[in-house]
């Protein structure tokens, strides 16, 4: 590339993904952004400065090949790109749309030092969603093995895992608990950002490759692990950090004050949205938020969708520590989102039902060792604010039914303690991954969770299901 293409390429500004307007989409739950066209889509992969060097990839948890699939997009080899990127990543369509590239891929993209990064995310959406609507996709297999693993969980890090697995011959059973597959990804995510369509596509593609679905079979309660190992060779848990935390507050109790967990779950996956519902939700007039991450988004823009006449996020720091997605937050003010920043939560009252919120402002301090400022209340600054529904997004925890499997060590947060490299848990033949492993994360990291664990249990049936020491040695490490 020459200096004057290098610099022409610089000056070109990123292509914008279509979105359909605020104020429509505020009324229902299609998709916001509607995709790449082909035009758009080499228009964006030709800025690609195709660095000797792609840092970029070092930004991807699963090391997708950026520079050549973008390459192959700014050609027009659509399928080729396709290909490449499934190399690396089993759910494409769905990392696409939901993972924070600005802080992952694009974050390292050379282009974002002096203009914009390449548009990685919406790129890998494209390639992913014209090869499915195209029948493009390829489901290598290789020689049935003889050999069959259980995997506790369909979300981002068990269906990557099951992927890489059955690739490789083995047969695969995934244990899900709820009615429908996909974890996270169709109990958490809105459909205006996921749809179930997208998510029940790529299940398709992994029933194609021999993977089969048990649904309504919570592992940890009908059946234990040691259950799971007695029909299988190996197991691995993913089964996330699903259980919600609270503010420890007074009035938490009362109803009309629920998890976002509670509430995305039962209009995603329920429908609770509708007024024909067997488990509706009430919004009623006023829907308080409280939280600044992804999930507090989620929570707060379903509620406008469900007829709140009002939805306020109110968050403890400001705008800029809020670590949802900017695209997110901006996506929420056009559709009508208020926030409110530097105010907490201290107590909610009512009778039976929650009627009032009451905060405290906040103030910050100075800067602690880690950069961060911190924030502490403005004694006798209370206020107190009439809410008909409050939704609680302040995070999770690893959900405890595993926990206590005999063989298991868990950290004093819950979380199940691995050898970082293969997944292997300190229990024969048991591997763990994603957030189980690592508390809540991103969906491509439990991805590449899940894909070291597929190698490592790979590695541990190709052996005779023994590991050698320095697996052992570093699992001593972690514990």
């Amino acid at each position: 590339m020459t200096d004057t293409t290098r610099r022409e390429r610089m000056k070109m500004p990123r292509t914008p993904m279509p979105e359909r307007d605020g104020r429509l989409r505020a009324l229902d739950f299609d998709e916001v952004n509607l995709g790449y066209t082909d035009q758009l889509a080499i228009l964006e992969a030709t800025r690609c400065l195709q660095c000797a060097r792609p840092v970029c990839v070092d930004g991807c948890p699963v090391g997708v090949r950026i520079g050549d699939f973008v390459a192959a997009v700014a050609e027009g080899r659509f399928d080729e790109a396709a290909r490449i990127v499934g190399e690396d990543n089993s759910l494409p369509a769905i990392c696409g749309r939901v993972c924070p590239q600005e802080n992952q891929c694009e974050g390292a993209c050379v282009m974002g030092r002096r203009s914009s990064p390449i548009a990685i995310g919406h790129l890998e959406r494209f390639v992913a969603d014209r090869a499915r609507s195209n029948g493009d996709e390829s489901e290598p297999r290789a020689a049935p093995s003889g050999r069959s693993v259980a995997i506790v969980g369909s979300g981002p890090a068990g269906l990557a895992c099951a992927a890489d697995l059955a690739g490789l011959g083995h047969d695969v059973i995934v244990y899900e608990a709820l009615h429908e597959p996909g974890g996270v990804l169709v109990y958490g995510i809105p459909e205006y950002r996921l749809p179930k369509a997208v998510v029940a596509a790529e299940v398709g593609r992994l029933e194609r490759l021999g993977v089969t679905f048990e649904l309504n079979a919570p592992i940890g309660r009908a059946e234990s692990i040691d259950d799971l190992l007695d029909r299988h060779d190996a197991v691995f848990i993913g089964i996330g950090a699903g259980l919600p935390r609270f503010l420890g507050v007074p009035g938490e109790s009362l109803v009309g004050v629920q998890s976002a967990n509670e509430f995305l779950t039962r209009v995603n996956l329920m429908g609770a949205n509708r007024s024909d519902a067997e488990t509706p939700v009430f919004v009623g007039r006023r829907v308080a938020v409280i939280g600044g991450g992804n999930t507090a988004l989620d929570a707060v823009r379903t509620a406008l969708r469900a007829g709140a006449e009002s939805a306020t996020v109110y968050y403890r720091r400001t705008e800029d520590e809020m670590p949802a997605r900017v695209e997110e937050i901006r996506h929420a003010r056009e559709e009508g989102v208020h926030f409110e920043f530097l105010l907490n939560p201290v107590g909610f009252e009512g009778k039976s039902r929650v009627e009032k919120m009451r905060l405290v402002r906040m103030r910050q301090t100075e800067p602690g060792e880690d950069g961060r400022r911190g924030v502490e209340p403005i004694e006798g600054s209370d206020v107190h604010v009439p809410v008909d529904t409050v939704v609680v997004a302040v995070g999770n925890a690893p959900n405890p039914m595993l926990a206590n499997t005999p063989g298991l060590t868990v950290t004093r947060m819950g979380t199940i303690v691995t050898d970082e490299e293969s997944g292997l848990t300190d229990k024969p033949g048991v591997f763990a991954g994603g957030d189980i492993v690592t508390g809540g994360a991103t969906v491509i990291l439990a991805m590449g969770a899940g894909r070291r664990a597929a190698a490592g249990i790979d590695e541990f049936l190709g052996s005779g299901g023994t590991t050698d020491g320095n697996v052992d040695r570093r699992m001593r490490r972690a514990t």
